[in-house]
C-alpha cells in the first residue's frame, strides 16, 4: 500500500482549510485533499460577508457582546475577545490573497448590518463574499507549487496509533484515504493532522448547504476518541429561497440588514409579535417565528418585503441575488420574495481549544467542525467566516512552533478489504440516506419534543446498525462514506438534544420550554474501540 509523508496532513479546503494551509506550508510540507473540487465547499456559497471592527465608532467589545447575546449565555468570553480582536489582522490575509472587499466612494469601508448587530461591521464583496474569497484564496494556493494538493480524495477513516498495535496513549498519524476517480485506497502519514471540512448540513431533508456537507470531520474525530460538543445547537437560516426550481439558494441575511422586512403573504409584518428587534432579531428567534407563521396559517411560506429600497440600489447592492431570484420570475424591486427556514450552521462540533487543539494527540480541528465556545448556542450573522479565518492563524501558529519530525518509524498496515465485494444495489444507499435527512427534519428540527426526540433515537440506532454491516459487507465508495459519516452526526446531534432539558439558543423543545438559569456545555464522548 502507498504511503504519502508530510508534516501536515490538511482536510478541506474552505476557508478555514486553505488559510491553515497557506499558513502552514511556511513552516513544513503540506498534503491538502478535498473529496470533490477545491470549490466545493460550504465558504464558496457564502454571500453575507465577514464580522470585523472597522468603524471609529464601533469596538471588539460591542462585538463581543453582541456575540454572546446571540450565543444565549452559552458562549466563552475569553475565545470570543481573542477571535473578534484577531478579525483585523484575518481580513489582511484575505486582503494578501487578492479579496477586494466592497468601498464607499470615499475610500472607506462599505461595512454591512445583519441581524443581532448593534452597528454596520460586516465586510462584503457584493453578494458572493465567499466566492470571492475562495477564489482568492485558491489563486494564492496554486502559487506554491511545493503543496500537494489532491481533489477527488475522499478520508476512510483517522489512523490512531492504539489501534494498530502500539501501546500508550492513542495519537493520530493520518488517515486512509480513497482515491474517488481510481478507487486506489492508501495513507497520508503526518504528525499533525487537521480537519477543516465544514458542518453536516445534508443531515437535514431542507438544507441551503453544498452536497459535501455530510459531517465528515466530526464523524471521523468522533471515532478516532475525540470529544464532541454542542450538536443540539443547529442554525436554521430563516430566508431560503422557496421555489419548486431553486436549490438551496439563500436569500442573505444583509438583505434584512438593508431594511427587508418578514411579511405574510398580504404583505403584513410579523415580527413585532416575537421580538423588540423585528426583523434584525437573531437567527434562532427569526427561524422560530417564521415557522410559527406557517404552522399557524398553513401557509407554505413567508416572504421578505425590500421593494422600498428600488431596483438601482437592489442591483448594486444584491446583483447576484437580484439576478437570481429573477430567474425565478422574482423582482425583488416589485414582488415579495417567498422564503423559507434551512439548515444552514453547525454551532456544535468537535470539542477544542480557540487554537483547534483536540484531546487526541496528534489531531486538530479548525473552522465549522470545531466547537471552540465562540457561537454558543447561536451564532451570530457572519462570525463564520471570522472564525475560519482567524483559528487558521492561531492554529497554524501552535503548530509551527511545535514541529515534529515525519513520522516514518510509524507502521501503517496495509488497508483490508477482507470479504467485503462491489455494491450492487445503490438504491439501498440513497434509501437510507433520505430516510435519515427526513427523520430528522420531522423529529430534530425547529422545534423539538421528548417523543419526537425518542422516535428519532430508535430509529437512527436501527439505520446505524444497517449502515455498519452494509459497510463492512461491500467495498468502500464515497457515498457509503458520506452516508456512514451523516448517520453519525445524526445520532451526535439527536443525543446531545436529549440531554438539554432546557431551551435555549437552537434548541427549542415543547417539554422543556424555559431556559435554566446556568448555561452548561453538551459533552459526549469520542467512540471507544476497547
Amino acid at each position: 500500500m502507498k504511503i504519502v509523508d508530510c508534516d501536515y496532513f490538511v482536510v478541506g479546503s474552505g476557508m478555514s482549510g486553505l488559510l491553515t494551509v497557506l499558513h502552514l506550508s511556511k513552516s513544513g510540507k503540506v498534503v491538502l485533499v478535498t473529496k470533490a473540487k477545491l470549490a466545493d465547499c460550504n465558504t464558496n456559497c457564502a454571500q453575507g460577508g465577514i464580522c470585523c471592527v472597522a468603524d471609529p465608532k464601533d469596538n471588539f467589545e460591542a462585538h463581543a457582546i453582541d456575540t454572546e447575546i446571540a450565543g444565549a449565555g452559552l458562549c466563552d468570553g475569553d475565545v470570543v475577545r481573542k477571535m473578534v480582536s484577531e478579525a483585523p489582522a484575518g481580513i489582511k490575509d484575505l486582503i494578501d490573497c487578492g479579496v477586494k472587499f466592497n468601498r464607499k466612494e470615499d475610500g472607506s469601508w462599505d461595512l454591512g448590518r445583519e441581524g443581532g448587530h448593534s452597528m454596520r461591521r460586516i465586510f462584503h464583496a457584493g453578494d458572493i463574499t465567499g466566492e470571492k474569497c475562495e477564489a482568492a484564496m485558491i489563486r494564492s494556493l496554486r502559487k506554491h507549487s511545493d503543496i500537494d494538493i489532491r481533489e477527488g480524495t475522499t478520508v476512510i477513516d483517522l489512523i490512531i496509533t492504539s489501534r494498530i498495535g502500539y501501546s500508550g496513549t492513542g495519537r493520530c498519524v493520518g488517515a486512509y484515504v480513497l482515491d474517488v476517480e481510481t478507487s486506489e485506497i492508501y495513507a497520508i502519514r503526518a504528525p499533525h493532522t487537521i480537519l477543516a471540512t465544514g458542518g453536516c448540513g445534508k443531515v437535514y431533508l431542507y438544507t441551503c448547504n453544498p452536497d459535501t456537507a455530510t459531517g465528515d470531520g466530526i464523524a471521523l474525530a468522533w471515532r478516532a476518541g475525540a470529544k464532541i460538543a454542542n450538536m443540539e445547537f443547529f442554525q436554521f437560516h430563516p430566508t431560503c429561497l422557496y421555489h419548486p426550481k431553486a436549490k438551496r439558494f439563500l436569500i442573505s441575511e444583509a438583505v434584512r440588514g438593508e431594511g427587508a422586512v418578514l411579511v405574510d403573504a398580504n404583505g403584513k409584518p410579523f415580527m413585532h409579535r416575537y421580538d423588540s428587534r423585528e426583523s434584525l432579531a437573531p437567527r434562532d428567534i427569526v427561524a422560530r417565528a417564521i415557522d410559527s407563521e406557517m404552522k399557524r396559517t398553513g401557509a407554505q411560506c413567508c416572504f421578505l418585503d425590500i421593494r422600498k429600497k428600488g431596483r438601482t440600489f437592489l442591483q448594486r447592492r444584491f446583483p447576484n441575488i437580484y439576478k437570481k431570484c429573477l430567474e425565478f420570475g422574482i423582482d425583488m424591486a416589485k414582488d415579495l420574495i417567498p422564503i423559507v427556514p434551512a439548515a444552514h450552521y453547525c454551532c456544535g462540533g468537535v470539542k477544542t481549544t480557540i487554537d483547534g487543539e483536540t484531546n487526541v494527540p496528534g489531531l486538530s480541528v479548525v473552522g465549522e467542525a470545531a466547537c471552540t465556545g465562540l457561537h454558543g448556542a447561536n451564532r451570530l450573522a457572519s462570525n463564520s467566516l471570522l472564525e475560519a479565518m482567524v483559528m487558521a492563524r492561531f492554529i497554524s501558529r501552535r503548530l509551527s512552533k511545535n514541529k515534529e519530525k515525519q513520522l516514518k518509524k510509524v507502521k501503517i498496515p496495509t488497508w483490508k478489504t477482507g470479504r467485503a465485494v462491489a455494491p450492487d444495489e445503490a438504491v439501498l444507499v440513497s434509501h437510507m440516506w433520505d430516510e435519515i435527512r427526513r427523520l430528522m427534519w420531522d423529529y430534530v428540527g425547529i422545534v423539538r419534543s421528548n417523543k419526537r426526540l425518542a422516535r428519532a433515537r430508535h430509529r437512527i440506532a436501527t439505520l446505524r446498525r444497517e449502515i455498519r454491516e452494509y459497510y463492512f459487507s461491500y467495498l468502500v465508495t464515497p457515498d457509503t462514506l458520506e452516508l456512514r459519516n451523516l448517520a453519525v452526526c445524526a445520532e451526535l446531534i439527536i443525543k446531545s438534544a436529549q440531554k438539554r432539558t432546557e431551551s435555549r439558543g437552537l434548541h427549542y423543545t415543547l417539554d422543556y420550554p424555559n431556559k435554566k438559569k446556568y448555561a452548561r456545555e453538551t459533552i459526549l464522548p469520542g467512540f471507544s474501540s476497547k
